[in-house]
């Protein structure tokens, strides 16, 4: 690891998958594995190219069950690049003598670089250089280049490319009991003499896929047609000391492109207009420079390194090429097949990021949403419920994904699945609206598209509340928090919890901010959204009454996560970490063990203590005063040490919420948890997930940390709050932003000093909000200001 690439020295199988989910490179449109070109799909090896919102649905047979599951494709392989002396074996890592390997990931340039030196025998070798690039000026293209040269001998070399629509989704373990083949009618054919192409389809979305592959070589291309792969074959004269290079450039359109008729059409076109691999690279530096400039991060130290690396795989998921698309957040990113591709709440700890930095394409991922709008009403409306219940894990069209089965490896049990129980996705949809209005100054989506989600969202909250005259308070029953291991009381014949601490409050907010949006929109555009949804005068009056009076459960002095857990059993957390060791899965330990976490005060994540990932203390104090609940600082650090001691931290998210709010509550103890959200995935600490694709919520929430959980950083009421807490292992950094219009803002914090520069434009001043002043800077303006202790 130095400041701008990621390497691996050595080739170790065991580490393949990893190796391939952090070396994937993507431009938000499409991303490929990192995988060796040389190499198949394997126990190994997982080749796998995803593209944005390309989903399937297919049904399997599960222990007796029709289960139906939609999944983010696995598209063609456009990677397949092998070679052979001739009259040998073709050489891979795994059959051949290694004598050197190295890969290299310029995250500066998203470049993955490798050299491999295989032994040939007879003291000669053959060492191979590839450059890889998925393009990201332009999101259709990619492109191999691979150079050979060979060392103490001669001979002819045998170099096979290949198209392969032979592929399936399985490179998730756990899933490959499921029906993972995607493609049907695949067809090859040559456009020109050095031009192959291959087209298929999705088999029940129908989602045409067009791809086309040109080699460049200094030899004849000849090619053959063996469906599903189409191969271009050439043979290279090798001689000591002189380097031979081979050129690979493939297109990649689908037939949910905008502006599109054929994808085949469109992927022969545009390889044929392409230009060389120089030129291409040129372009591909250019689009890169300009993001980081956007992006811009100082972090000394390792973290700034990992820092890096994190912000290059939420760029190539998530980039300025998504602007024009109709996806969402996918959990593990475009990086593997785990979670099936779908999207879940991760966006609430993404767009914070984006919104301060590429606001097009957070309100991009926006769109997804209200586009799906239509779906959660009709969701709600078949439960029996008023407004719009978002789906746990959306994908294509919006419905619910939740798979209604999940496999415990440790028991080899499927399990039933009652996640979808989990309605505070609606909220997150919610909160993030109104971040990015108030960061982006963008009215007119909060005052058309935004008012819409809010208001059917908040519409749900106010049904799914019920009066409970013993409490003299309103209740929501029968849901799921953040944390995932408990879904249901001890022996209850039926899923769900009453009064969730983290989906009511958030539910209050949603409601109140919803009420203070409707009374500032514009009469004509009030009337409109009153007369289009059908609000009635009572609803509001309602809405008011519940957002004040939904139930918060407590005991023993701190906030319950909900209603009975209490009165639930304390775990012996000493003997399962003596026997287990690694406990974080504890919801498949029990069950391995005939026992359930449903009857322990054992939690996954955090879920109580989101509320403080979520608001500043100052609005987290008044959400509570708002429901007739004081929350003291007593009260707070007592509810954050009591589950900081029953967590078992089983989600990458966990620790990225315990060092936010551990930076404000127990500075001296978040550092430990900041560390471990940053070593999330390269470190692989969730034990072997991360091959199965990143976590692209820890990733962009760990930037979000520097960004706006140790500044303080929040932007409400037209201004730019901030209330830094330095950690002393992270008393100096700086980052860029952008805000309502000024471009490349810059903040730098040096222990008990700010900085903050304008750089000169035509838009608005920013005013700047501090504990003991405030400041206003015109562009063009700098000002250092010394922070109080």
């Amino acid at each position: 690891m130095t400041g701008w690439t990621w390497e691996y020295e050595g080739y170790e199988p065991t580490d393949a998958r990893l190796r391939e989910s952090l070396c994937t490179l993507g431009n938000g449109y499409f991303a490929t594995r990192g995988a060796l070109p040389e190499c198949v799909a394997d126990d190994i090896h997982y080749p796998g190219t995803y593209v944005a919102g390309c989903y399937n649905r297919l049904t399997s047979d599960v222990s007796g069950r029709q289960v139906e599951n939609e999944d983010l494709v696995n598209v063609p392989n456009w990677l397949p690049l092998r070679f052979r002396m001739h009259g040998r074996s073709w050489l891979t890592p795994d059959t051949a003598p290694v004598l050197e390997h190295r890969e290299i990931l310029h995250l500066s340039s998203g470049l993955l670089e490798r050299l491999t030196r295989y032994g040939l025998g007879d003291d000669s070798s053959l060492t191979v250089r590839q450059l890889r690039l998925v393009h990201m000026a332009d999101p259709h293209l990619a492109a191999l280049r691979t150079e050979f040269t060979v060392d103490g001998g001669s001979g002819e070399l045998h170099v096979e490319a290949a198209l392969d629509g032979g592929v399936t989704n399985a490179g998730v373990p756990r899933y490959r009991d499921l029906d993972g083949r995607h493609l049907t009618h695949v067809h090859t054919g040559t456009a020109t003499p050095d031009t192959t192409w291959l087209r298929c389809r999705t088999r029940t979305s129908d989602i045409r896929i067009g791809m086309a592959s040109r080699l460049t070589t200094e030899s004849p291309v000849t090619i053959r047609h063996a469906v599903p792969r189409t191969v271009q074959l050439t043979r290279l004269g090798l001689a000591p000391g002189r380097t031979v290079t081979v050129d690979k450039t493939v297109a990649l359109f689908t037939s949910r492109d905008p502006a599109i008729s054929d994808p085949l059409h469109a992927a022969v076109d545009r390889v044929g207009r392409a230009p060389g691999f120089d030129a291409l690279l040129a372009a591909h530096r250019t689009a890169w420079a300009q993001l980081w400039r956007r992006a811009s991060i100082d972090v000394p130290g390792e973290a700034g390194r990992i820092l890096r690396l994190h912000l290059f795989h939420v760029l190539q998921t998530l980039s300025p090429n998504t602007a024009d698309l109709d996806v969402g957040v996918p959990a593990r990113g475009l990086h593997g097949e785990a979670y099936r591709g779908h999207v879940f709440w991760d966006e609430l700890f993404v767009l914070p990021y984006l919104n301060l930095h590429f606001p097009e394409v957070s309100r991009a991922l926006l769109h997804y949403r209200h586009r799906r709008l239509e779906k959660a009403c009709t969701a709600a409306k078949d439960a029996g419920r008023r407004g719009a219940m978002y789906p746990w894990q959306s994908g294509s069209d919006g419905r619910e994904e939740t798979q209604q089965l999940h496999l415990n490896p440790r028991s080899g049990r499927w399990l039933p699945d009652h996640t979808h129980l989990q309605y505070h996705v609606g909220s997150a949809i919610a909160y993030n609206v109104w971040q990015y209005s108030e960061a982006s100054g963008d009215t007119e989506f909060l005052h058309t598209k935004g008012a819409e989600m809010l208001l059917q969202i908040a519409r749900f909250w106010a049904d799914a509340a019920t009066w409970d005259d013993h409490l003299g308070r309103h209740r929501i029953r029968g849901v799921l928090g953040p944390d995932e291991y408990h879904d249901a009381y001890p022996d209850a014949t039926t899923p769900g919890l009453d009064d969730n601490a983290y989906t009511n409050v958030t539910a209050a907010w949603v409601l109140s901010r919803t009420l203070e949006l409707l009374a500032a929109l514009p009469e004509p555009r009030r009337r409109e959204l009153t007369e289009r949804t059908g609000l009635e005068d009572g609803e509001l009056d309602q809405w008011d009454e519940v957002s004040r009076t939904l139930h918060v459960p407590c005991h023993e002095g701190v906030i319950s996560q909900f209603e009975g857990y209490g009165d639930l059993a304390e775990l012996d957390w000493s003997g399962y970490r003596k026997n287990y060791g690694d406990i974080r899965r504890l919801d498949r330990i029990l069950e391995a063990e005939g026992d359930t976490v449903n009857r322990y005060q054992a939690s996954k994540q955090a879920d109580v203590l989101m509320l403080g990932y979520l608001f500043s203390p100052g609005e987290l104090r008044s959400l509570f005063h708002r429901l007739g609940l004081r929350l003291d600082d007593g009260t707070w650090h007592r509810t954050v040490d009591y589950y900081l001691h029953r967590t078992s931290h089983g989600s990458t998210l966990s620790g990225l919420v315990h060092g936010w709010i551990l930076a404000r509550a127990r500075r001296a103890e978040a550092w430990q948890f900041c560390q471990e959200a940053l070593r999330g995935d390269i470190a692989d600490i969730q034990g072997g997930t991360t091959g199965e694709g990143i976590h692209l919520g820890a990733m962009a929430g760990t930037l979000d940390l520097v960004q706006r959980g140790l500044t303080g950083l929040e932007t409400r009421q037209g201004a730019l709050w901030l209330d830094p807490v330095p950690l002393p292992e992270l008393s100096s950094y700086g980052f860029s932003l952008r805000y309502q219009g000024n471009w490349g803002v810059r903040l730098r914090l040096r222990r008990r000093h700010l900085e903050i520069t304008v750089p000169s434009s035509d838009a608005d001043p920013i005013d700047v909000r501090l504990p003991d002043r405030s400041v206003r800077l015109q562009p063009g303006e700098m000002a250092r200001l010394i922070l109080p202790d």
